[in-house]
């Protein structure tokens, strides 16, 4: 389903209300368990779900060649300012967080930023307990890990956000030049090829923030399924950071190139069918760009080994854990020495046993 022109923002004030409780007046935030935004005063559950839900999977045309006419807003929410990392998040609901989700570093209020609205996004299903078991579990099943990283990682917390995305959509037609090698020594021989093929991207996950370094997104990356969007409502933020979308389309775009070349060169090495593929040119024509501005669900918990900050990952659509950690070099040097051994006896078993 696609569209021309974004959702008109949200009026001042609709944020505050949407987080009231319809019953009693109370402050609501959202709960993974229940899938619903809950009052913490009542116990009510509102469910989020609406007829336009299937509007979240509205992608939006673009065309480079016209002047970018997408209008920029001032968030109604509080936005902070982290005076370490620079990342500026909004936190929604009653439960403010002293600390930067992205690095933990002290955070500000500050004047907001204008930036772009928030087409659609994918609600947390993982809860913070979760979470937090997920990561210590992750951290004490790690090879060649400290003795002691558990009790390093135990007393941290994990911070929800959500964290700002593009899906792109293009269509690319693609000439190619690029050689391979066959054979070796003497026989070694390189050749020539070119051809041409029609490459379609569809929804492309790209990071739309700097912020949002690649273990965050490698955590949410292989999670994301479309059919999981939904449209966008600001019950789904309460009580969670996210942070805005602050970038251009064409940005956007720019951003997605090194990652959309590697992609394009392993489509050409496939065309190619050939081992040995090098020297790669090759000159396309894109157009069919179609965009979402989404937000997508992450807990980040911090943790620190002898003086050495660390990040895991934990998505918050279904708790796959990724992550930073330290290594013992005790540990690595058992390993290796282990599987010297191993080498070596299987090489005088190999010559005793006369193999060959």
């Amino acid at each position: 389903m696609t569209q021309t022109a974004p959702p008109d923002a949200a009026p001042p004030g609709a944020t505050r209300r949407a987080l009231l409780c319809p019953g009693c007046g109370g402050q609501c935030m959202f709960d993974p368990a229940e899938r619903g935004l809950t009052c913490q005063s009542c116990g009510r559950v509102q469910d989020l779900a609406h007829e336009d839900d299937d509007d979240a999977h509205i992608e939006y045309g673009y065309d480079p060649t016209q002047p970018e006419e997408e209008p920029a807003t001032r968030p109604a929410e509080l936005e902070h300012h982290c005076a370490t990392c620079d990342g500026r998040v909004i936190f929604t609901g009653p439960q403010l967080s002293e600390n930067c989700p992205y690095c933990a570093g002290a955070v500000v209020l500050s004047q907001p930023v204008n930036g772009y609205d928030t087409m659609a996004l994918i609600p947390f299903s993982t809860q913070e307990k979760t979470a937090q078991i997920n990561a210590q579990a992750w951290a004490k099943s790690r090879l060649a890990a400290p003795g002691d990283l558990s009790k390093s990682v135990a007393p941290a917390r994990v911070a929800g956000l959500y964290a700002p995305f593009w899906t792109f959509d293009s269509k690319e037609a693609v000439s190619y030049w690029a050689k391979y090698t066959t054979g070796s020594g003497d026989n070694k021989r390189t050749h020539s090829v070119s051809g041409a093929m029609n490459i379609h991207f569809d929804d492309l996950l790209v990071p739309a923030s700097p912020h949002v370094t690649p273990l965050i997104r490698d955590g949410i990356l292989h999670e994301f399924n479309p059919d999981k969007l939904r449209r966008y409502r600001a019950g789904y933020l309460a009580g969670f950071a996210a942070e805005r979308h602050h970038m251009t389309i064409s940005e956007g775009l720019r951003s997605n190139r090194k990652d959309k070349d590697l992609l394009i060169r392993n489509r050409i090495k496939g065309d190619i069918n050939r081992s040995r593929v090098h020297s790669i040119r090759y000159r396309t024509d894109t157009s069919g760009i179609h965009y979402r501005r989404i937000l997508l669900p992450v807990w980040l918990m911090h943790y620190t080994y002898r003086d050495k900050p660390y990040k895991i990952v934990v998505s918050g659509i279904n708790g796959r854990t990724y992550g930073e950690r330290p290594f013992s070099s005790w540990k690595l040097a058992g390993y290796s020495a282990l599987l010297s051994a191993a080498v070596i006896g299987f090489g005088l078993v190999w010559g005793a046993a006369g193999w060959r």
